[in-house]
């Protein structure tokens, strides 16, 4: 079976193109808006591209009606957004802020989750996750869609600070994923968790190479 999403209809009764790119990291976002309305929204185009400094992208297709998300307003407007890791225990929370809420509601209140201080961004974290990233925006990026609602902006920020719960560390002080149970975006309505993890080392991998894909700390 092969295609060409541009110009052939898909053979198949379901799109396989987001089916295929699995499992990707849900980016769920907090943001506040200029008129101070907290907003909490998961993106599954969310990924970290760089490590010294930190730095991270999500990509929001803009609504059926033209309109751009309001994660990205926000983020625009003031300057900031916070990851919140997404998990197996917050799954319900997660889905219910995916909804299309209005602007002026806040989607921490509908999703039941706790709002906490962040100490750099003027945004709130969601309490109940075991990690955070503090983003201060960088840049966006738009590319054009053959229609309104396929339209996506990219938005990129600089990670200032992490926070990570203890109780979520191994004793040599890594993150325990199997205790995290993180989730992950698949294609249709399918998600997955990650309960079990499996090591493999580079042959001959050089000191310098080994440190990096380790995430040492120097």
């Amino acid at each position: 079976m092969h295609y060409a999403p541009q110009s052939e209809p898909c053979p198949l009764p379901f799109s396989p193109f987001k089916a295929c790119t699995v499992p990707r990291p849900i980016g769920w976002l907090s943001t506040t808006s200029r008129d101070g309305i907290d907003n909490l929204a998961p993106y599954s185009q969310w990924q970290n591209l760089n490590f010294d400094p930190p730095m991270v992208m999500f990509a929001a297709n803009h609504r059926a009606n033209g309109t751009r998300k309001d994660t990205v307003v926000n983020a625009e407007d003031t300057g900031w957004f916070v990851w919140n890791m997404a998990t197996w225990d917050l799954r319900e929370a997660v889905n219910l802020s995916a909804m299309e809420l209005p602007p002026e509601e806040d989607e921490f209140i509908r999703a039941g989750v706790t709002k906490a201080a962040c100490i750099d961004a003027p945004v709130p974290r969601v309490a109940e996750s075991p990690a955070h990233f503090e983003c201060r925006y960088l840049s966006t990026h738009r590319l054009r869609g053959t229609g309104s609602q396929t339209w996506v902006d990219v938005v990129y920020g600089e990670v200032v600070r992490i926070h990570v719960n203890d109780d979520v560390l191994t004793p040599d002080g890594k993150l325990s994923i199997p205790t995290i149970k993180p989730i992950a975006r698949l294609g249709y309505y399918d998600y997955a968790v990650v309960t079990e993890t499996f090591e493999m080392r580079i042959p001959e991998a050089s000191d310098r190479l080994a440190n990096g894909l380790e995430g040492r700390a120097r």
